[in-house]
């Protein structure tokens, strides 16, 4: 079944009302008809439902079963991504939502090439990786839709850090630590994985990381693209203490 993401003020007792975007991807594009039955998600709750209705602007479903999702990973992963060149973005922010991180963070850093110089072309950018996450997201059938936040600075990533635990930082130059050395020893719920740019971070960076008290780790003996790097540790991260 074809899976969606509605917000909870569209959904009653007994129907849920669907509009916007969808609308026309459900009538148009895959052609579901009134019978066909779907998937909707909604704060973590599953919903099975049957379509009543299908107009121009809005899609009408019947509720016929609700349950808890079980589509996610028991920790909560946060993904501070090194902006990288050209479409790698996109194909970093579909990776990680299919495996099953819960926010993206796209940082500066001193080795970032990419210019966002203003903030229309910002919000531009950030509402366009939304709409990739929520399109992976479905296609996954995750229960929540992870949401691409606001470029940081690295010293406001480093701001936001400060106060956490449980940081994680591949670095080529790191040669001994691996990332089961060091998850052992995390506590809680809730991880945060820091990425670099193409041409990986400088070492006042590391530095900086160590500070806040950051585990910097290897991948292993080859140097890995930063597109490759952040779904390497995703995936030995939700190996080791979560659902794969």
């Amino acid at each position: 079944m074809n899976r969606f993401f509605i917000d909870k003020e569209n959904i009653s007792e007994e129907l849920i009302t669907i509009e916007g975007e969808d609308v026309k991807h459900i009538r148009d594009v895959i052609r579901l008809k009134e019978g066909d039955k779907i998937e909707i998600s909604s704060e973590g709750i599953l919903y099975i439902c049957e379509i009543s209705i299908i107009e121009k602007k809005k899609v009408i479903a019947k509720i016929l079963h609700r349950e808890s999702g079980d589509h996610e990973p028991p920790i909560s992963i946060i993904l501070y991504q090194g902006l990288p060149k050209s479409s790698k973005m996109d194909f970093i922010i579909q990776k990680a939502t299919e495996i099953g991180v819960k926010e993206i963070y796209p940082i500066k850093t001193k080795r970032t090439v990419v210019k966002i110089d203003n903030k229309k072309k910002e919000k531009n950018k950030i509402d366009r990786w939304n709409k990739i996450s929520e399109e992976a997201a479905k296609q996954s059938k995750r229960d929540y839709i992870p949401k691409v936040k606001s470029i940081l600075s690295f010293k406001e990533m480093i701001k936001l850090l400060e106060d956490e635990e449980n940081i994680l930082v591949p670095y080529e130059n790191e040669k001994t630590t691996s990332m089961k050395d060091v998850l052992k020893d995390f506590s809680n719920k809730k991880v945060h994985i820091i990425i670099g740019p193409e041409g990986g971070f400088e070492e006042e960076e590391i530095d900086e990381l160590e500070d806040i008290g950051s585990k910097i780790v290897s991948l292993g003996p080859r140097i890995l693209r930063t597109e490759t790097a952040g779904l390497v540790a995703l995936s030995i991260l939700l190996y080791e203490l979560g659902d794969m």
